[in-house]
């Protein structure tokens, strides 16, 4: 069982400098600890996922360098083309798995695995 991950809850990005936070718009008009809840499709960048400060991949082509360097963190950008995985299988918002606070997600520019480090609330559990 994990908590309902709502508007404001911190992310990581494995190849990341700084976490994040989530950004729930209230369209899906469920709410969790008086903020919007998410569901698998609170995915896109930008919009639900804003760039966690640098990446440090070596599979980002912006972090290539010529040698001597080879290697230079880069600006994120994350590049989310799937949704969260697994989600809740008994609990839906807006006909979707809810997010739980185990879900991962993985950015595809740079390989890293985006995970939930803090539901922004702990009233709410679901499994």
């Amino acid at each position: 069982m994990g908590f309902q991950v709502v508007s404001g809850a911190m992310m990581l990005c494995s190849f990341g400098t700084a976490p994040g936070s989530l950004i729930v718009l209230p369209k899906n008009k469920v709410m969790a600890g008086n903020m919007p809840a998410a569901n698998i499709m609170d995915y896109i960048p930008f919009v639900n996922i804003p760039p966690f400060v640098m990446c440090n991949s070596v599979a980002n082509p912006a972090t290539k360098r010529p040698p001597p360097v080879f290697f230079t963190p880069a600006p994120c950008t994350p590049v989310i083309a799937a949704p969260w995985i697994p989600g809740a299988p008994t609990k839906l918002i807006a006909n979707m798995p809810a997010l739980t606070d185990s879900c991962k997600c993985i950015c595809t520019l740079g390989g890293g695995v985006i995970s939930i480090v803090f539901a922004g609330q702990v009233q709410v559990q679901v499994s």
